[in-house]
């Protein structure tokens, strides 16, 4: 049975400012190369400045949404990265994108393409949910950042990286409760579920996937393992 491994692209790779295509090239021709090495894939989109800047609009014209009218806003941005994701594996990926995590796939194609839930929950945890439901061991979250930091890098000088890090410790570094406006490696809610099925979560900078080849080749890799 060829291994199943859950990779969470942050919408912000994906949209920084306008839709980086060359992101999105690279990053399809590393997933094909790796489908044919026996690997595959449940591809989770975050909502990233796309998301931000429909919240932002909404406080803007009128502050006094919900924070669930918010948190909609917010996955269907991620839903529709998730649309653009799923038309890019068009011949590879399952015929429609996941919507929720939990429910039960049955696909022979290697690549199947979700994104965002419901109020409440992240696209990590979906990340984390489709883990479960499928049986898979690793998840690859590609952020922003190179590494997990002992403390916040960019108001801490002397912040050190930690190439490996355990679940117990990972989650004495972030906040208890998750929070949408939340800046965390990786989602509290998402990270106890994570520990209690003894998931591997490697964090690496989707701006340099020569480290997600590197990772899926069991080569060093610049980024940390969460475990």
């Amino acid at each position: 049975m060829r291994e199943r491994v859950i990779v969470s692209v942050g919408g912000s790779l994906i949209v920084p400012e306008g839709i980086d295509s060359a992101f999105l090239a690279d990053f399809r021709a590393r997933i094909l190369s790796a489908v044919e090495q026996g690997f595959t894939f449940y591809i989770v989109t975050g909502g990233g400045k796309t998301a931000r800047r429909y919240i932002e609009a909404a406080h803007e014209v009128r502050g006094d949404l919900t924070p669930e009218d918010l948190d909609w806003l917010g996955i269907h941005a991620t839903r529709l990265n998730g649309h653009l994701m799923r038309t890019l594996f068009e011949e590879q990926a399952y015929k429609r994108m996941v919507k929720n995590p939990s429910r039960d796939i049955e696909s022979d194609e290697p690549i199947i393409v979700g994104a965002g839930w419901r109020p409440g929950f992240s696209t990590d945890y979906c990340a984390v949910a489709a883990a479960k439901m499928l049986g898979a061991t690793r998840l690859v979250n590609l952020s922003n950042i190179d590494y997990v930091y002992d403390k916040h890098p960019k108001k801490y000088p002397d912040a050190k990286a930690l190439p490996k890090v355990s679940w117990k410790d990972f989650r004495g570094l972030i906040p208890a409760e998750w929070d949408p406006g939340l800046s965390s490696p990786f989602d509290p809610v998402a990270a106890k579920e994570a520990e209690s099925l003894g998931l591997e979560v490697a964090v690496m900078n989707g701006a340099r996937l020569s480290e997600f080849t590197n990772y899926l080749e069991g080569k060093d890799f610049k980024g940390t393992v969460i475990s």
